[in-house]
């Protein structure tokens, strides 16, 4: 029996305890990290108009003789996937936290599998075997990103419940089964991001610092033989290191980044762009320093630096370690990405065919990048009528807030200094 309210009826269609679909609308708009999403649709906006710059380079390269694509015809294919790639990413933030952890552990799992596969059935592209072909082609290992970092949080919040549980080892052998399975395809690049996103997630555990820089020390070992054993990584760094020549990808994309100078040379009217290798993907960012200026250029990178903060500032005084370590993964995936992407057009870091994430055109690459940050934004969502007042990664730099031994009669504060949730109008 329901209590009686005077002058309120309940709707005959509403289940009794089950809210409708407007108010669950409601409750995520007020929960969403609205600031987050608009760093995001700002930045998949700009990528837009990038796109629409770096279209033509691309559509005249693969152009042939028998065929010859439209300017514009992988900014329409862009503006296509960009709409999907958004409804996906609207649809997972809209998860409770425990069903974003299930859907990325259920991620993790499938792409896993797909990952045994790859080398044996997977479809065969620019020397490498990284995509399956089902009704449309896709990286098992772009999907396995984010549910990769969901799960690794998982393993390592277990020693919350078990201090003695050995999750260092269990989520070390995890990525190392990750590394092993992405280098068949091969894919180097791909394979440090992973190790990347461990690291981060081992740092914020509080794995014990000999036996993690054991860790590194092994991991160093494998990339040294790496160089050896692996002709197109070998190959990559040597130019990279010998400085590459003219005619290369390594000093394309440094070339045409600072062509337009600070100011760029105007939307359509770039022409070293027209020489770029994947222009529309792995070096967008030098198609917008040719055409938009390097202060636009800047722009790109302080709105990264911008989501990176932003999640970190709703982390600093996070109480549940799962969501810290799942949403410092996350992030670490699209920051690290971005980085490396960057760090190769300015001819920094050897070229890695990764794109800059949010900004270059993709299909289920797209799908994928927006799907980690439905599940960023999921995992960070917060009643803002509750503040947290138990310890998070705040208090890694000071900034955690910690309840005062004082007011010995107040029933929120305990004499330990351990604090409940207060309840704010």
């Amino acid at each position: 029996m329901q209590p009686y309210v005077p002058g309120k009826r309940q709707p005959a269609h509403m289940p009794k305890g089950k809210l409708s679909r407007w108010s669950e609308l409601k409750i995520w708009w007020r929960e969403i990290d609205r600031v987050l999403l608009l760093l995001v649709l700002l930045l998949m906006g700009l990528g837009t108009v990038a796109v629409a710059a770096a279209s033509p380079a691309s559509a005249n390269r693969l152009s042939t003789s028998s065929e010859t694509l439209n300017p514009l015809y992988f900014f329409y294919r862009h503006l296509a996937w960009q709409v999907l790639a958004i409804g996906t990413m609207l649809g997972i933030s809209m998860l409770t936290r425990e069903n974003a952890r299930r859907f990325g552990l259920l991620l993790a799992a499938g792409m896993t599998a797909l990952l045994f596969i790859v080398p044996f059935v997977g479809v065969e592209i620019n020397g490498a075997r990284r995509w399956i072909s089902l009704g449309m082609q896709f990286q098992p290992s772009e999907f396995l990103k984010p549910g990769f970092a969901i799960a690794t949080a998982w393993i390592l919040s277990w020693r919350m419940r078990d201090p003695n549980m050995p999750v260092a080892g269990i989520a070390t052998g995890y990525v190392a089964l990750i590394a092993a399975l992405m280098m068949m395809q091969p894919d180097f690049g791909g394979t440090i991001l992973f190790g990347g996103v461990w690291f981060v997630a081992m740092i914020l555990a509080g794995i014990d610092v000999k036996r993690l820089g054991a860790v590194i020390g092994g991991v160093l070992a494998v990339l040294t033989a790496t160089y050896f054993l692996y002709d197109n990584a070998r190959h990559r760094i040597d130019s990279f290191i010998g400085g590459g020549t003219a005619y290369d990808q390594v000093d394309l994309g440094a070339r045409t980044i600072v062509a337009g100078g600070w100011l760029g040379a105007g939307y359509g009217l770039g022409i070293r762009k027209m020489s770029l290798p994947e222009a529309h993907t792995d070096y967008i960012f030098s198609v917008i320093g040719e055409e938009f200026g390097l202060i636009a250029c800047g722009l790109i990178v302080l709105l990264y630096l911008a989501i990176v903060a932003r999640v970190l500032l709703r982390l600093i005084d996070e109480e549940d370690l799962f969501a810290l370590l799942a949403g410092a993964g996350l992030t670490a995936l699209l920051g690290g990405q971005a980085f490396i992407n960057i760090l190769v057009n300015l001819q920094l870091f050897p070229s890695k065919g990764m794109t800059l994430p949010l900004v270059s055109y993709g299909g289920s690459s797209t799908i994928a990048i927006c799907l980690n940050i439905g599940l960023l934004l999921a995992i960070t969502r917060r009643n803002p009528f509750l503040k947290s007042r138990t310890k998070g990664l705040g208090d890694l730099f000071g900034m955690g807030q910690t309840a005062p031994m004082k007011d010995q009669t107040n029933p929120i504060r305990s004499q330990t200094g351990s604090v409940r949730r207060e309840i704010h109008p």
